[in-house]
């Protein structure tokens, strides 16, 4: 038999130097262009990135309406442009890692914001925050989506409101806005 033995590269880590990646000491994240570091030990190996999020550095806008099972989306962030549900990710996974939230998104004036508005895309705005993330991650993906791609884009958000039919709206004209002149409005 055989035996074949690769050596793993050790993956650089974009906000360590070498002497922290060796000791594992600090865990480093980026969230909406402002760098955070916490020392492993004030990060419980357990915590979610919600409870990073929310409960430790403040960002009302990601909610948790199905109680941390995945089943709702209103805890949406996007993670290096992926959007991830932050109930499901554990906040130790996310060293290194740049994460953007509905507050990240209002602060580059993304037009998503203006037309979610505009087309009364929420009620209540429980949804709203995940809604948006998701909805803007779809359009740096997808410049132009059809009606059937924004609805998949966007189907695993639930609205207690049911404010769906408004979605595509919002997002067709978010889409014409970018194309139209960039990201501000």
């Amino acid at each position: 038999m055989l035996l074949l033995v690769f050596k793993m590269k050790e993956k650089r880590h974009p906000l360590q130097n070498d002497d922290e990646r060796r000791f594992g000491n600090k865990i480093r994240l980026v969230v909406n262009g402002e760098k955070y570091e916490f020392d492993e030990r004030e990060i419980d190996p357990s915590m979610t990135l919600w409870e990073l999020l929310r409960e430790k550095l403040g960002f009302s806008s990601i909610k948790e309406m199905c109680l941390g099972v995945g089943a709702c989306g209103s805890c949406t962030v996007l993670l290096d442009g992926r959007p991830v549900l932050s109930c499901l990710t554990l906040a130790i996974d996310c060293d290194g890692r740049i994460i953007e939230t509905a507050e990240g998104i209002a602060k580059e004036n993304h037009p998503i914001m203006e037309t979610w508005v505009k087309h009364y895309a929420f009620q209540c705005g429980y949804c709203t925050p995940g809604a948006i993330v998701t909805a803007k991650a779809l359009l740096d993906k997808n410049p132009n989506p059809t009606d059937e791609e924004i609805i998949e884009a966007l189907g695993g958000n639930i609205c207690r409101c049911a404010t769906y039919p408004r979605w595509i709206p919002a997002v067709k004209e978010a889409a014409e806005k970018l194309k139209r002149g960039g990201k501000k409005i």
